[in-house]
Protein backbone atom coordinates (compact mmCIF):
# COMPACT_ATOMS: atom_id res chain seq x y z
CA UNK A 1 0.00 0.00 0.00
CA UNK A 2 1.18 3.54 -0.72
CA UNK A 3 0.28 6.87 0.88
CA UNK A 4 -2.26 7.78 -1.79
CA UNK A 5 -4.11 4.51 -1.27
CA UNK A 6 -4.04 5.00 2.50
CA UNK A 7 -5.60 8.46 2.15
CA UNK A 8 -8.34 6.95 0.03
CA UNK A 9 -9.06 4.40 2.75
CA UNK A 10 -9.40 7.15 5.35
CA UNK A 11 -11.89 8.96 3.12
CA UNK A 12 -13.83 5.73 2.64
CA UNK A 13 -13.94 5.41 6.44
CA UNK A 14 -15.69 8.78 6.65
CA UNK A 15 -12.69 10.93 7.59
CA UNK A 16 -12.66 14.63 6.79
CA UNK A 17 -9.25 15.39 8.33
CA UNK A 18 -6.02 13.41 8.53
CA UNK A 19 -3.05 13.96 10.83
CA UNK A 20 0.29 12.16 11.04
CA UNK A 21 2.92 11.88 13.77
CA UNK A 22 6.32 10.14 13.56
CA UNK A 23 6.61 7.97 16.68
CA UNK A 24 9.62 7.98 18.98
CA UNK A 25 10.75 4.82 20.74
CA UNK A 26 8.91 5.88 23.91
CA UNK A 27 5.64 6.33 22.02
CA UNK A 28 4.04 2.99 22.87
CA UNK A 29 1.28 1.40 24.90
CA UNK A 30 3.39 1.27 28.07
CA UNK A 31 4.62 4.86 28.10
CA UNK A 32 1.60 6.31 26.20
CA UNK A 33 1.96 8.31 22.99
CA UNK A 34 3.01 11.93 23.34
CA UNK A 35 0.45 14.24 21.72
CA UNK A 36 2.26 17.50 22.35
CA UNK A 37 2.69 20.32 24.87
CA UNK A 38 -0.25 22.24 26.27
CA UNK A 39 -3.80 21.11 25.55
CA UNK A 40 -3.82 21.82 21.82
CA UNK A 41 -4.49 18.15 20.96
CA UNK A 42 -8.02 18.63 22.35
CA UNK A 43 -8.69 20.93 19.42
CA UNK A 44 -7.66 18.30 16.87
CA UNK A 45 -9.30 15.12 18.13
CA UNK A 46 -12.98 15.08 19.22
CA UNK A 47 -13.83 13.44 22.53
CA UNK A 48 -16.95 12.39 24.39
CA UNK A 49 -16.31 14.58 27.44
CA UNK A 50 -13.50 15.73 29.71
CA UNK A 51 -13.46 14.73 33.36
CA UNK A 52 -11.08 14.95 36.31
CA UNK A 53 -9.47 11.66 37.38
CA UNK A 54 -6.72 12.57 39.78
CA UNK A 55 -5.30 12.78 43.26
CA UNK A 56 -4.20 16.00 45.01
CA UNK A 57 -0.57 15.19 44.14
CA UNK A 58 -1.25 14.16 40.57
CA UNK A 59 -3.94 16.30 38.88
CA UNK A 60 -5.01 14.87 35.52
CA UNK A 61 -7.96 14.97 33.16
CA UNK A 62 -9.15 12.22 30.87
CA UNK A 63 -11.11 12.43 27.64
CA UNK A 64 -12.63 9.32 26.05
CA UNK A 65 -12.40 8.92 22.29
CA UNK A 66 -14.66 7.12 19.84
CA UNK A 67 -11.63 5.38 18.41
CA UNK A 68 -11.00 2.46 16.12
CA UNK A 69 -8.01 1.01 14.25
CA UNK A 70 -8.29 0.66 10.50
CA UNK A 71 -7.20 -2.71 9.17
CA UNK A 72 -5.30 -3.13 5.87
CA UNK A 73 -8.57 -4.17 4.19
CA UNK A 74 -10.22 -0.89 5.25
CA UNK A 75 -12.42 -2.37 7.96
CA UNK A 76 -12.45 -0.82 11.45
CA UNK A 77 -11.92 -2.53 14.78
CA UNK A 78 -13.07 -0.68 17.88
CA UNK A 79 -10.64 0.24 20.65
CA UNK A 80 -13.16 0.96 23.45
CA UNK A 81 -10.64 2.14 26.05
CA UNK A 82 -8.81 4.73 23.93
CA UNK A 83 -8.48 8.07 25.66
CA UNK A 84 -6.51 11.26 25.92
CA UNK A 85 -4.83 12.01 29.25
CA UNK A 86 -4.16 15.65 30.09
CA UNK A 87 -1.33 16.36 32.51
CA UNK A 88 -1.74 19.96 33.76
CA UNK A 89 1.51 19.93 35.74
CA UNK A 90 3.65 19.88 32.56
CA UNK A 91 1.28 20.61 30.69
CA UNK A 92 0.93 18.00 27.95
CA UNK A 93 -1.45 15.47 26.41
CA UNK A 94 -0.82 11.75 25.90
CA UNK A 95 -2.76 8.99 24.16
CA UNK A 96 -3.44 5.73 26.01
CA UNK A 97 -5.72 2.68 26.17
CA UNK A 98 -5.58 2.22 22.40
CA UNK A 99 -4.78 -1.53 22.56
CA UNK A 100 -6.84 -2.61 25.56
CA UNK A 101 -10.02 -4.45 24.61
CA UNK A 102 -9.34 -4.21 20.86
CA UNK A 103 -9.51 -7.61 19.16
CA UNK A 104 -7.33 -6.71 16.16
CA UNK A 105 -5.13 -3.87 17.36
CA UNK A 106 -1.66 -3.36 15.81
CA UNK A 107 0.03 -4.52 19.00
CA UNK A 108 3.28 -5.49 17.26
CA UNK A 109 3.86 -1.88 16.26
CA UNK A 110 2.25 0.00 19.15
CA UNK A 111 3.61 -2.06 22.07
CA UNK A 112 7.26 -1.95 20.99
CA UNK A 113 10.00 0.64 21.16
CA UNK A 114 10.81 1.13 17.49
CA UNK A 115 11.61 4.62 16.27
CA UNK A 116 10.50 5.72 12.81
CA UNK A 117 6.95 4.35 12.88
CA UNK A 118 4.27 6.73 11.58
CA UNK A 119 0.90 7.07 13.29
CA UNK A 120 -1.97 8.34 11.13
CA UNK A 121 -5.14 9.62 12.79
CA UNK A 122 -8.26 10.52 10.83
CA UNK A 123 -11.18 12.53 12.19
CA UNK A 124 -14.67 11.67 10.95
CA UNK A 125 -17.67 13.94 10.49
CA UNK A 126 -19.36 11.94 13.28
CA UNK A 127 -16.62 13.02 15.75
CA UNK A 128 -14.85 9.68 15.67
CA UNK A 129 -11.11 9.05 15.36
CA UNK A 130 -9.59 6.38 13.10
CA UNK A 131 -6.01 5.17 13.55
CA UNK A 132 -3.48 3.43 11.32
CA UNK A 133 0.21 2.82 12.02
CA UNK A 134 3.04 1.76 9.72
CA UNK A 135 6.55 0.53 10.39
CA UNK A 136 9.67 2.59 9.76
CA UNK A 137 10.65 0.54 6.68
CA UNK A 138 7.22 0.57 5.03
CA UNK A 139 6.60 2.24 1.68
CA UNK A 140 4.17 4.66 3.31
CA UNK A 141 6.72 5.76 5.94
CA UNK A 142 9.29 6.30 3.21
CA UNK A 143 6.88 8.42 1.19
CA UNK A 144 5.95 10.47 4.24
CA UNK A 145 9.58 11.18 5.10
CA UNK A 146 10.37 12.07 1.50
CA UNK A 147 7.70 14.76 1.48
CA UNK A 148 9.47 16.30 4.51
CA UNK A 149 6.42 18.10 5.84
CA UNK A 150 6.78 20.20 8.97
CA UNK A 151 4.42 19.77 11.91
CA UNK A 152 1.51 22.19 11.56
CA UNK A 153 -0.37 21.50 14.79
CA UNK A 154 1.99 20.88 17.69
CA UNK A 155 3.58 17.50 16.95
CA UNK A 156 1.12 16.66 14.15
CA UNK A 157 1.20 17.30 10.42
CA UNK A 158 -2.14 17.69 8.67
CA UNK A 159 -2.33 15.86 5.34
CA UNK A 160 -4.69 16.79 2.51
CA UNK A 161 -7.37 14.23 1.71
CA UNK A 162 -8.75 13.73 -1.82
CA UNK A 163 -11.95 15.70 -2.48
CA UNK A 164 -11.93 17.13 1.07
CA UNK A 165 -11.34 20.90 1.54
CA UNK A 166 -7.97 21.53 3.19
CA UNK A 167 -7.39 24.15 5.85
CA UNK A 168 -6.23 26.60 3.19
CA UNK A 169 -9.28 25.82 1.03
CA UNK A 170 -11.70 26.41 3.91
CA UNK A 171 -9.99 29.71 4.72
CA UNK A 172 -10.26 30.88 1.11
CA UNK A 173 -13.91 29.84 0.89
CA UNK A 174 -14.70 31.64 4.14
CA UNK A 175 -13.02 34.83 2.99
CA UNK A 176 -14.78 34.57 -0.36
CA UNK A 177 -18.16 34.38 1.35
CA UNK A 178 -17.34 37.30 3.65
CA UNK A 179 -16.28 39.34 0.60
CA UNK A 180 -19.63 38.59 -1.05
CA UNK A 181 -21.49 39.62 2.10
CA UNK A 182 -19.45 42.81 2.43
CA UNK A 183 -20.24 43.74 -1.17
CA UNK A 184 -23.99 43.40 -0.57
CA UNK A 185 -23.97 46.48 1.68
CA UNK A 186 -27.04 46.79 3.89
CA UNK A 187 -28.80 43.46 4.39
CA UNK A 188 -32.30 43.08 5.82
CA UNK A 189 -32.19 41.56 9.29
CA UNK A 190 -33.06 37.86 9.21
CA UNK A 191 -32.49 34.45 10.69
CA UNK A 192 -32.36 30.92 9.31
CA UNK A 193 -34.42 28.54 11.44
CA UNK A 194 -33.46 24.94 12.14
CA UNK A 195 -35.55 23.71 9.20
CA UNK A 196 -33.76 26.02 6.76
CA UNK A 197 -36.53 28.64 6.44
CA UNK A 198 -35.56 32.32 6.35
CA UNK A 199 -37.49 34.51 8.79
CA UNK A 200 -37.37 38.18 9.78
CA UNK A 201 -35.36 39.10 12.87
CA UNK A 202 -36.01 42.27 14.86
CA UNK A 203 -33.91 42.14 18.02
CA UNK A 204 -30.57 43.50 19.16
CA UNK A 205 -28.78 40.14 18.66
CA UNK A 206 -29.84 39.84 15.02
CA UNK A 207 -26.44 40.94 13.68
CA UNK A 208 -25.07 37.48 14.34
CA UNK A 209 -28.17 35.70 13.06
CA UNK A 210 -28.15 37.72 9.82
CA UNK A 211 -24.50 36.92 9.14
CA UNK A 212 -25.06 33.25 9.89
CA UNK A 213 -28.10 33.19 7.61
CA UNK A 214 -25.99 34.61 4.77
CA UNK A 215 -23.48 31.80 5.39
CA UNK A 216 -26.24 29.17 5.44
CA UNK A 217 -25.89 28.48 9.18
CA UNK A 218 -29.23 27.67 10.89
CA UNK A 219 -30.13 29.24 14.22
CA UNK A 220 -29.57 26.87 17.16
CA UNK A 221 -27.49 24.59 14.95
CA UNK A 222 -25.26 21.79 16.25
CA UNK A 223 -22.42 22.64 18.60
CA UNK A 224 -19.78 22.40 15.89
CA UNK A 225 -17.77 25.26 14.40
CA UNK A 226 -20.06 27.32 12.20
CA UNK A 227 -18.46 27.27 8.73
CA UNK A 228 -15.97 24.67 7.43
CA UNK A 229 -14.25 24.40 10.81
CA UNK A 230 -14.37 28.15 11.55
CA UNK A 231 -16.36 29.65 14.42
CA UNK A 232 -17.98 32.87 13.20
CA UNK A 233 -18.22 35.80 15.64
CA UNK A 234 -19.93 39.07 14.78
CA UNK A 235 -19.60 42.27 16.82
CA UNK A 236 -20.61 45.91 16.47
CA UNK A 237 -18.24 48.74 15.53
CA UNK A 238 -18.67 52.41 14.77
CA UNK A 239 -16.00 52.51 12.06
CA UNK A 240 -15.08 49.65 9.70
CA UNK A 241 -11.47 50.87 9.62
CA UNK A 242 -11.15 50.65 13.41
CA UNK A 243 -12.16 47.11 14.27
CA UNK A 244 -10.60 46.77 17.73
CA UNK A 245 -12.49 48.37 20.60
CA UNK A 246 -13.68 47.89 24.15
CA UNK A 247 -17.06 46.60 22.95
CA UNK A 248 -17.84 43.06 24.10
CA UNK A 249 -17.88 39.88 22.04
CA UNK A 250 -19.73 36.84 23.37
CA UNK A 251 -17.34 33.88 23.29
CA UNK A 252 -19.53 31.06 24.58
CA UNK A 253 -22.69 30.41 26.58
CA UNK A 254 -22.25 27.22 28.66
CA UNK A 255 -24.73 26.66 31.46
CA UNK A 256 -23.32 26.15 34.99
CA UNK A 257 -22.84 22.53 36.02
CA UNK A 258 -22.41 23.21 39.73
CA UNK A 259 -23.57 25.37 42.63
CA UNK A 260 -27.05 26.55 43.63
CA UNK A 261 -27.97 27.21 39.99
CA UNK A 262 -27.47 23.56 39.08
CA UNK A 263 -28.66 21.98 42.32
CA UNK A 264 -31.91 23.95 42.56
CA UNK A 265 -33.32 25.70 39.48
CA UNK A 266 -32.81 28.78 37.36
CA UNK A 267 -35.94 30.35 38.83
CA UNK A 268 -34.80 29.75 42.41
CA UNK A 269 -31.37 31.13 41.50
CA UNK A 270 -32.83 34.36 40.12
CA UNK A 271 -35.11 34.82 43.10
CA UNK A 272 -32.19 34.38 45.50
CA UNK A 273 -29.39 36.23 43.71
CA UNK A 274 -31.21 38.45 41.20
CA UNK A 275 -32.64 41.94 41.58
CA UNK A 276 -35.66 43.98 40.46
CA UNK A 277 -35.46 45.30 36.91
CA UNK A 278 -33.55 48.59 36.93
CA UNK A 279 -35.58 50.05 34.05
CA UNK A 280 -38.78 49.77 36.06
CA UNK A 281 -40.34 46.93 34.08
CA UNK A 282 -42.97 45.51 36.39
CA UNK A 283 -42.82 42.05 37.92
CA UNK A 284 -39.41 41.25 36.42
CA UNK A 285 -36.23 40.03 38.10
CA UNK A 286 -32.82 40.15 36.43
CA UNK A 287 -29.45 38.59 36.99
CA UNK A 288 -26.74 40.48 35.13
CA UNK A 289 -23.59 42.54 35.47
CA UNK A 290 -19.95 41.98 34.55
CA UNK A 291 -18.26 39.49 36.87
CA UNK A 292 -14.45 39.52 36.85
CA UNK A 293 -12.21 37.08 38.73
CA UNK A 294 -11.48 38.42 42.21
CA UNK A 295 -13.93 41.33 42.00
CA UNK A 296 -17.30 41.63 43.73
CA UNK A 297 -20.10 42.49 41.30
CA UNK A 298 -22.33 45.11 43.00
CA UNK A 299 -25.65 44.22 41.28
CA UNK A 300 -25.50 40.56 42.35
CA UNK A 301 -23.18 40.70 45.37
CA UNK A 302 -21.25 37.74 43.96
CA UNK A 303 -17.51 37.38 43.38
CA UNK A 304 -16.11 35.21 40.61
CA UNK A 305 -13.36 32.85 41.83
CA UNK A 306 -10.91 30.79 39.79
CA UNK A 307 -9.96 27.89 42.05
CA UNK A 308 -7.36 25.26 41.18
CA UNK A 309 -5.42 27.50 38.77
CA UNK A 310 -2.09 29.19 39.48
CA UNK A 311 -1.86 32.51 37.67
CA UNK A 312 1.91 32.87 38.16
CA UNK A 313 2.79 29.55 36.49
CA UNK A 314 -0.20 29.42 34.15
CA UNK A 315 -0.95 25.85 35.24
CA UNK A 316 -3.92 23.97 36.66
CA UNK A 317 -3.07 22.79 40.17
CA UNK A 318 -6.33 20.96 40.87
CA UNK A 319 -8.19 19.05 38.15
CA UNK A 320 -11.35 19.42 40.26
CA UNK A 321 -11.02 23.21 40.11
CA UNK A 322 -13.72 25.49 38.77
CA UNK A 323 -14.88 28.95 37.87
CA UNK A 324 -17.40 29.87 40.53
CA UNK A 325 -19.68 32.74 41.57
CA UNK A 326 -19.43 32.99 45.36
CA UNK A 327 -21.59 34.99 47.79
CA UNK A 328 -20.21 37.05 50.67
CA UNK A 329 -21.10 34.17 53.00
CA UNK A 330 -19.11 31.69 50.87
CA UNK A 331 -22.04 29.98 49.15
CA UNK A 332 -21.37 28.85 45.60
CA UNK A 333 -24.18 30.36 43.54
CA UNK A 334 -23.05 28.87 40.21
CA UNK A 335 -19.98 27.03 38.98
CA UNK A 336 -18.37 25.65 35.84
CA UNK A 337 -15.89 22.82 36.36
CA UNK A 338 -12.60 22.97 34.49
CA UNK A 339 -13.61 19.84 32.58
CA UNK A 340 -16.72 21.56 31.21
CA UNK A 341 -14.83 24.73 30.29
CA UNK A 342 -11.99 22.81 28.59
CA UNK A 343 -14.46 20.70 26.64
CA UNK A 344 -16.63 23.61 25.52
CA UNK A 345 -13.71 25.79 24.43
CA UNK A 346 -11.81 23.08 22.53
CA UNK A 347 -14.98 21.87 20.81
CA UNK A 348 -15.69 25.00 18.79
CA UNK A 349 -12.94 27.56 19.06
CA UNK A 350 -9.88 26.08 17.36
CA UNK A 351 -10.25 28.63 14.57
CA UNK A 352 -12.47 31.71 14.65
CA UNK A 353 -13.22 34.68 12.44
CA UNK A 354 -14.29 37.95 14.05
CA UNK A 355 -16.47 40.02 11.73
CA UNK A 356 -17.30 43.70 12.47
CA UNK A 357 -20.82 44.92 11.74
CA UNK A 358 -22.98 48.03 11.78
CA UNK A 359 -26.73 48.30 12.26
CA UNK A 360 -29.43 50.74 11.20
CA UNK A 361 -33.12 50.58 12.08
CA UNK A 362 -34.57 52.98 9.50
CA UNK A 363 -36.36 52.33 7.24
CA UNK A 364 -36.05 48.87 8.83
CA UNK A 365 -33.48 46.84 10.77
CA UNK A 366 -30.51 46.12 8.51
CA UNK A 367 -26.87 45.12 8.92
CA UNK A 368 -23.67 45.74 6.99
CA UNK A 369 -20.41 43.82 7.47
CA UNK A 370 -16.90 45.21 7.25
CA UNK A 371 -14.14 44.84 4.66
CA UNK A 372 -11.65 43.84 7.36
CA UNK A 373 -11.96 40.75 9.54
CA UNK A 374 -9.72 39.07 12.08
CA UNK A 375 -8.70 35.44 11.65
CA UNK A 376 -7.76 33.86 15.00
CA UNK A 377 -6.03 30.47 15.12
CA UNK A 378 -4.25 28.04 17.45
CA UNK A 379 -5.94 28.49 20.77
CA UNK A 380 -5.51 26.40 23.90
CA UNK A 381 -7.85 25.97 26.85
CA UNK A 382 -5.04 27.11 29.14
CA UNK A 383 -5.00 30.43 27.31
CA UNK A 384 -8.68 30.81 28.18
CA UNK A 385 -8.04 30.22 31.89
CA UNK A 386 -5.13 32.69 31.80
CA UNK A 387 -7.45 35.28 30.22
CA UNK A 388 -9.96 34.74 33.03
CA UNK A 389 -7.22 35.16 35.64
CA UNK A 390 -6.08 38.45 34.05
CA UNK A 391 -9.60 39.86 33.78
CA UNK A 392 -9.66 39.81 29.98
CA UNK A 393 -12.52 37.29 29.83
CA UNK A 394 -15.48 37.81 32.14
CA UNK A 395 -18.98 36.54 32.90
CA UNK A 396 -21.77 38.84 31.72
CA UNK A 397 -25.12 37.01 31.96
CA UNK A 398 -28.47 38.08 30.59
CA UNK A 399 -30.73 35.98 32.83
CA UNK A 400 -34.24 37.14 33.64
CA UNK A 401 -37.56 36.08 35.17
CA UNK A 402 -40.67 37.79 33.78
CA UNK A 403 -44.14 37.62 35.37
CA UNK A 404 -42.34 36.68 38.55
CA UNK A 405 -45.44 36.78 40.79
CA UNK A 406 -47.95 35.26 38.36
CA UNK A 407 -46.81 32.91 35.59
CA UNK A 408 -43.01 33.02 35.79
CA UNK A 409 -41.19 32.93 32.45
CA UNK A 410 -37.43 32.46 32.67
CA UNK A 411 -34.63 33.10 30.22
CA UNK A 412 -31.27 31.36 30.63
CA UNK A 413 -28.31 33.24 29.16
CA UNK A 414 -24.92 32.58 30.71
CA UNK A 415 -22.43 34.57 28.62
CA UNK A 416 -18.64 34.63 28.80
CA UNK A 417 -17.34 37.68 26.99
CA UNK A 418 -14.18 39.47 25.95
CA UNK A 419 -13.52 43.02 24.79
CA UNK A 420 -12.86 43.13 21.07
CA UNK A 421 -9.32 44.43 21.57
CA UNK A 422 -8.42 41.53 23.90
CA UNK A 423 -9.11 38.50 21.66
CA UNK A 424 -5.37 38.25 20.94
CA UNK A 425 -4.93 36.89 24.47
CA UNK A 426 -6.82 33.75 23.43
CA UNK A 427 -4.90 32.71 20.31
CA UNK A 428 -1.35 32.28 19.11
CA UNK A 429 -2.10 34.23 15.95
CA UNK A 430 -4.66 36.93 15.17
CA UNK A 431 -4.40 38.44 11.68
CA UNK A 432 -6.35 41.32 10.16
CA UNK A 433 -7.37 40.32 6.64
CA UNK A 434 -9.04 42.33 3.87
CA UNK A 435 -11.93 40.44 2.33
Amino acid sequence: MNLTQLKGMFVAAGCIKLFAKPLAANDNSKNQVYFGPGFNALNLFPNTGIFADSSPKNPIFKARLQFGWMLPNGQLTEAPNAQLILYPQYPEVRFSGFLKGCVAAPSDLMAGRMAGRILFLGVTSARGVVGYVVGAKSEIAGEFRAVNLEATDGVFTELALPNIPSGADSRDRLLGELHRINQKGWIDSKQLDSSGVLKPCNASQCGGFTLEAELGIPKNSATEPDFLGWEVKQYAVGDFDRIESSKPITLMTPEPNGGFYKNESTEAFIRKFGYADKKGRADRLNFGGRHFVGQRCPPTGLTMRLTGYDKASGKITDANGEIALVSDSGEIAAAWTFGKILEHWSHKHTKAVYVPSQCRTEPQRQYAYGHKVRLAEKTDSLKLLAAFACGEVYYDPGIKLENASTKPKKKNRSQFRVASRNIKALYETVKVVEV
